[in-house]
């Protein structure tokens, strides 16, 4: 299973490596309870996965495809970087705005992955849809006692939309749909910390490990896809 899509090239590797340097400053910080390195780590995240994705061809290597990232994808993560820095800030609002942002980004992707379905390109199992369906209905029914009153509603909301998001992931593929399902596990901890769960240690370092995963093997999933559909049009 190649998690790294065709095509990468020099400006590429230096974004993806770069990516991969912020992901481990940002982990070590965590990790060593260093708030600093936190802070100037995670704004870069997801700009430089961005920059990166923007450098690959969307047909395969040695087609002469010009670079050209889905934009929907590219609006996923960028709003995944405006739930980032909300969540900088330790505040009830600013909770509720970083989920808002999180909630556009998995809009965009629920678009993305339909309209790989709607083209014939993608599937999913209704054996899976059950399991997340069983998943998110326990999930929220286990926390809300927990919750805060005013998150209850807002959370339950958010929670089905990123199930269904998660779900559909698994149209482009079982890349895409690791991340889908890391994307579900870490917003899971996140909730179970609002909730006053008991907690692994270093929850946080869990938290951003599983989020970071999630959004490289979504958006690498969704960039095999667009260069498989660019390949098939190619033959056609």
């Amino acid at each position: 299973m190649r998690a790294v899509p065709e095509g990468t090239g020099t400006a590429g590797r230096l974004l993806l490596g770069a990516f991969a340097l912020a992901c481990a400053v940002d982990l070590a910080s965590l990790l060593a309870g260093w708030h600093p390195g936190h802070l100037i780590a995670k704004p870069l995240l997801m700009p430089l996965l961005v920059g990166y994705v923007l450098t690959l061809p969307r047909s395969p290597s040695g087609t002469g495809g010009a670079p050209r990232a889905p934009r929907l994808l590219v609006a996923a993560l960028l709003f995944g970087w405006g739930g980032d820095l909300a969540l900088l800030f330790d505040a009830e609002p600013a909770f509720l705005l970083g989920m808002g942002s999180f909630a556009a980004g998995h809009v965009c992707y629920l678009m993305l992955f339909n309209k790989h379905s709607l083209f014939g390109r993608g599937r999913t199992s209704p054996v899976l849809g059950g399991a997340y369906a069983v998943a998110l209905v326990g999930t929220v029914a286990l926390l809300w006692g927990d919750l805060p009153a005013g998150l209850r509603i807002p959370v339950a909301g958010y929670s089905l939309l990123l199930a269904s998001m998660a779900y559909r992931s698994s149209a482009l593929g079982r890349i895409a749909g690791v991340g889908g399902a890391l994307f579900l596990l870490s917003d899971t901890l996140i909730a179970t910390g609002v909730a006053k769960w008991p907690q692994l240690p270093r929850p946080d370092f869990w938290i951003m490990a599983t989020y970071l995963a999630a959004q490289y093997l979504l958006a690498a999933g969704a960039l095999r896809r667009e260069q498989a559909y660019g390949r098939e049009v190619l033959q056609d």
